[in-house]
């Protein structure tokens, strides 16, 4: 598809993109041979589009896999989804956000989502544990998940996603493959669950939340940054958080240095 024609469907059905919705239109097809490669797409995946806009790529995907989820969030392109694919068999159109509503059974991810998305989306794909993900990204928040220990990119999303899965640059995407172009640098991203975590933790959820506080304090000496932390989460007085927070692991170092693997001792050695 060309500019003119993404252009024309959109004043055809009288809709301009939206940047509230992070609305950047992707029309070169020549991605989603791209895409499906990547993720080893076959015939027997069921595979979400989120953000699935005027159903370009999910109507390739369609032709490759077993079933599409279709989730868009725009009631006007959402109407336009669910006439496009009524006879579709094997799409599914779901209108709404792709975080809140409920999505029935999907193996793989395969999207450009809004960059606004991004972060939560991740985060879902990683809760669900897919077999694959293939997401057209900021490059910025990209290399947020590849980084290493010490690069200003490091935080709390690395630490998370490479506690669970591998992440990779795969190829960049121009901005002149969208109507109209984002201001921003793309990516293709991959993301697969790895077969051995590196690390176990024994609550996820507390294991998140610290890491997300320690990389506020991201120059911190661990139990300087620590003990605000546990004053709020364990009720305890100033005193109180202190001493526990002097005796966990890598007390002395800053959230910045630590290795993923850290922050899920840190996590573990916490009070109950």
């Amino acid at each position: 598809m060309s500019l003119e024609q993404i252009q024309q469907m959109l004043k055809a059905h009288g809709i301009s993109p939206n940047k509230l919705l992070g609305q950047n239109f992707m029309f070169e097809t020549r991605l989603y041979t791209k895409l499906a490669a990547y993720a080893d797409l076959d015939g027997s995946d069921v595979v979400l589009d989120a953000g699935a806009g005027f159903g370009l790529l999910t109507r390739y995907l369609s032709e490759q896999c077993r079933g599409v989820v279709a989730v868009e969030k725009d009631p006007q392109l959402a109407a336009f989804l669910h006439e496009e694919f009524k006879d579709t068999s094997n799409v599914a159109v779901i209108e709404g956000d792709v975080l809140k509503v409920q999505l029935p059974p999907f193996n793989k991810a395969i999207a450009a989502p809004p960059y606004y998305l991004s972060t939560q989306l991740v985060l879902l794909l990683l809760e669900r544990k897919v077999d694959c993900s293939v997401l057209i990204v900021q490059r910025e928040f990209a290399e947020r998940l590849v980084a290493e220990v010490g690069r200003e990119e490091y935080g709390w999303l690395t630490v998370v996603t490479q506690q669970q899965s591998e992440a990779k640059i795969l190829d960049v995407v121009p901005k002149d493959m969208f109507y109209p172009p984002p201001e921003v640098d793309s990516v293709i991203l991959s993301l697969k669950p790895l077969k051995t975590r590196p690390f176990q933790v024994k609550n996820e959820a507390k294991f998140i939340q610290l890491t997300k506080w320690l990389f506020t304090q991201r120059n911190k000496k661990l139990a300087k940054a620590l003990a605000p932390y546990l004053r709020s989460n364990y009720k305890l007085s100033k005193q109180e958080a202190i001493d526990i927070a002097e005796k966990l692991p890598f007390h002395e170092q800053r959230p910045r240095e630590l290795q993923p693997k850290d922050f899920g001792a840190i996590a573990d050695a916490l009070p109950n």
